[in-house]
């Protein structure tokens, strides 16, 4: 790493602060990216702004109409919250099929949604639930926020303070997981809310999205069979040494049907 100045503000408007006096400052959430990415030398920030003593960014509430997560709450806390699995069962088992207990118990969701990446797990709970991200600054639709491929409509010193997913009438996800880092080969998230069906993917393509094609499907007969006729371009997949595009397009609708079951 190259030199950087360390600071572990105890508010958010001391991070702002701080933030907007440094010649070039980065957010650290979990750790899981910034700092690899640093030892690497990818990132040479000047001075690096650990969020982890604002407690306001932890807190989770869950009343009648949504479930309200703090930016920091970390994967392992969204899992064993006994009010989340009454409300949203679904962001329960997501969370806690992210990576390994390591993982679940330092990384957050305000890291994660931040950085984007496109193998994310939350972006696909973010799209398929119609879930709101609260910022410092304003409230941003899940339509709205991811933009590309670790790319979000995020300002350079806007802070995600927390997530708001509105209770649906049921809600499943389902995921293909690289067995080393389970990271999203593709994983579905598929929730039936008052005003039709949602479905966001992620780890297909370089940015998680909705398959606006499945909700149309869906609305008209929510059962499996109802996806049987439907293919996504290969040309929009990611291809690696895990899953060829082809492969990531035929397990969208495969995962989907999944999710579909789960629910009927």
């Amino acid at each position: 790493m190259y030199t950087f100045n360390y600071h572990r503000p105890d508010s958010l408007a001391s991070a702002k602060a701080l933030h907007g006096d440094a010649e070039d400052a980065l957010y650290l959430a979990g750790r899981h990216t910034l700092l690899p990415s640093m030892k690497q030398r990818l990132r040479q920030p000047s001075d690096v702004i650990d969020l982890s003593g604002i407690a306001e960014l932890r807190a989770i509430t869950v009343d009648k109409q949504a479930v309200t997560i703090g930016a920091l709450a970390t994967h392992d806390e969204v899992a064993r919250n006994a009010q989340i699995r009454g409300a949203i069962s679904a962001l329960t088992v997501l969370a806690g099929g992210i990576g390994d207990a390591q993982v679940r118990n330092r990384g957050t969701i305000g890291g994660s949604l931040a950085n984007n990446d496109p193998a994310a797990d939350y972006p696909a709970a973010v799209l398929g639930l119609g879930a709101t991200i609260l910022t410092d600054e304003r409230e941003i639709a899940a339509d709205d926020f991811f933009t590309g491929m670790f790319e979000t409509d995020l300002g350079d010193n806007e802070l995600i303070k927390a997530v708001r997913f509105p209770i649906p009438q049921a809600a499943a996800y389902v995921k293909f997981p690289n067995p080393a880092s389970r990271y999203a080969t593709v994983g579905v998230m598929i929730a039936r809310t008052a005003s039709g069906t949602r479905v966001g993917i992620t780890g297909a393509a370089p940015c998680a999205f909705r398959a606006r094609e499945m909700e149309s499907a869906l609305d008209g007969n929510f059962a499996p069979s109802s996806l049987d006729g439907i293919s996504l371009d290969p040309d929009d997949m990611n291809a690696d040494l895990h899953a060829s595009a082809e492969y990531r397009a035929h397990l969208c609708v495969v995962m989907a049907k999944r999710a579909v079951s789960q629910i009927a």
